[in-house]
């Protein structure tokens, strides 16, 4: 073989290699629909008042965590009464809205969602950060670690502006 086939032939290998690795051939939003999902259920069941319909997504289980103000609480229904307990009416849980959702695979098996949520409410909105840690269990996608945090009143933007 000469020199100048093998020199094409390698050429075509690394265009090949390189046009299936490209960005633009990756679908990344079929990767990232179920967790898109899945915070849109949140939302739509928080905005009902649906505290129960809101942790469905949760790992029902004692090893479930929860990290905010500084403290990180195990298990599911504690993580639900904190719910119950911050936000007893509809009016106190507001109008939910997460967005910048960035989703990270951690193998097949489990992914890392970041993102941001604001409560609209009276007198007081409210929002911050978020990153939370889903395993795939049983066939379902199910949120085994939430660390949420609250953004100061002096660093939130105002209202109106992202």
């Amino acid at each position: 073989m000469s020199l100048t086939r093998a020199a094409s032939y390698l050429g075509c290998a690394v265009a090949l290699l390189l046009a299936g690795c490209a960005p633009g051939r990756i679908d990344l939003s079929a990767r990232n629909e179920p967790f898109h999902d899945i915070l849109n259920a949140q939302a739509e069941a928080w905005n009902r008042g649906d505290i129960g319909g809101f942790m469905q997504y949760y790992w029902k289980s004692d090893l479930l965590t929860f990290s905010s103000d500084g403290h990180t609480r195990s298990g599911w229904a504690q993580t639900k009464a904190r719910y119950e307990q911050r936000y007893p009416t509809p009016e106190r849980m507001g109008h939910l809205e997460f967005s910048d959702l960035e989703v990270q695979m951690l193998g097949k098996d489990a992914a890392l969602v970041l993102g941001r949520w604001h409560l609209t409410r009276e007198p007081d909105s409210v929002g911050g950060n978020f990153s939370l840690v889903f395993e795939l269990i049983d066939g379902q996608w199910t949120i085994i670690h939430d660390h949420t945090s609250v953004t100061p009143a002096e660093e939130a933007p105002p209202s109106g502006e992202p």
